[in-house]
């Protein structure tokens, strides 16, 4: 289990997005960074899935998003994975609310080139048309079929995501933070979880009753005393704990509040008192106080994250004036394609090999 602070849904893919259209009724809802506005969503085209001020979504860029994502999931995880469910949402239904929010992010950030008149060059034109080309030319009659694609219009997609991309790297070009070892400093420690609740056949988390909750800790202090009294630790681990993972190395601000306050309050090779979060009882020990290896890293990781702060201010103002529309009649159509012959998952692969 995760015990960071900012979790993400177990199994589902996490996409920072800002923008996140959400249908109800007939007006549309940005999420907690920017404003509802209401619009009618009539006079659509058929396969026009939203607009976004003069801009619009189609069909078969939705298709193959949506594809890409469903096929590099089965890829990695096979395809059973669509049977699970996190607090009654399946994991198709979270793809496709992703692969919304992420094309509509593009969308906006085309939109918000051109306040900035950045434009892409003759040469990033011409590795989105090579771009098009080899991923058209990988996929088969059945895939071309079913996405409703051209060339042209996978072309189209790789430049605006091309260019969203050239946006969000101008944006922050000069936020280069000085970052010192305290505030990235990285600790190792191990640790015993015992947990305080169990898993429904839903894949929903179920706190213990009382008595279960009071046997959990009366196992907690066994291993906490057992640890005291000099016990190796990495044998308690295997004896007690409840965790799939029994170490971690963080930097403050991504695990959970009362396990990051205990575990930086160690000094190498000590040993907390009993320490309560939603997961259960920990016990933790520290490995290491300072990761000269780690630190570096976190601070790259804190780096980026100043400059998405930075983005997402300016963006958030910008799309706050935008008019937004959810084509919901076909929206609520829109699924899987569940074809044996459909198995193009390289959409992002190219990308990557193209522009780099």
């Amino acid at each position: 289990m995760k015990l960071v602070r900012y979790r993400y849904r177990a199994g589902f893919l996490a996409v920072a997005a800002v923008l996140i259209l959400v249908a109800t009724g007939c007006k549309m809802k940005l999420n907690e960074h920017g404003n509802t506005k209401v619009v009618l969503t009539t006079g659509f085209d058929r396969d026009e899935v939203f607009r976004i001020d003069k801009t619009s979504c189609r069909l078969p860029e939705v298709m193959v998003y949506l594809t890409n994502m469903k096929n590099q999931y089965e890829q990695a995880l096979g395809s059973q994975i669509w049977q699970t469910s996190y607090e009654g949402e399946t994991l198709e239904g979270n793809v496709k609310e992703t692969v919304l929010a992420r094309i509509a992010r593009i969308k906006a950030m085309n939109l918000l080139a051109e306040k900035y008149e950045i434009s892409l060059s003759d040469e990033e034109l011409g590795n989105a048309a090579k771009a098009a080309k080899q991923y058209y030319e990988s996929l088969n009659d059945r895939e071309r079929e079913l996405l409703d694609v051209d060339e042209k219009g996978i072309c189209t997609m790789y430049e605006e995501y091309a260019l969203a991309k050239k946006v969000y790297e101008y944006l922050i070009a000069d936020i280069n933070p000085e970052i010192s070892d305290d505030e990235a400093r990285t600790i190792t420690v191990q640790h015993i979880l015992i947990k305080t609740y169990s898993m429904n056949e839903a894949g929903e988390r179920v706190p213990y009753p009382e008595e279960a909750k009071k046997e959990a800790y009366r196992k907690a202090q066994e291993a906490l005393r057992k640890a005291q009294e000099g016990e190796d630790f990495t044998a308690l681990i295997t004896e007690y704990n409840e965790d799939s993972n029994s170490s971690y190395s963080f930097g403050k601000g991504t695990m959970d509040a009362a396990f990051e306050d205990a575990a930086f309050n160690l000094g190498t090779d000590e040993i907390s008192d009993i320490v309560e979060t939603e997961h259960g009882y920990h016990i933790i020990k520290c490995i290491s106080t300072f990761d000269r290896d780690e630190t570096d890293r976190n601070k790259v990781k804190i780096v980026e994250q100043r400059r998405k702060e930075v983005f997402n201010e300016e963006y958030s103002g910008f799309v706050e004036g935008l008019t937004r529309s959810l084509n919901e009649q076909l929206w609520d159509t829109v699924g899987f394609i569940d074809d044996a012959e459909v198995t193009t998952s390289s959409f992002f692969e190219v990308y990557q090999e193209i522009f780099g």
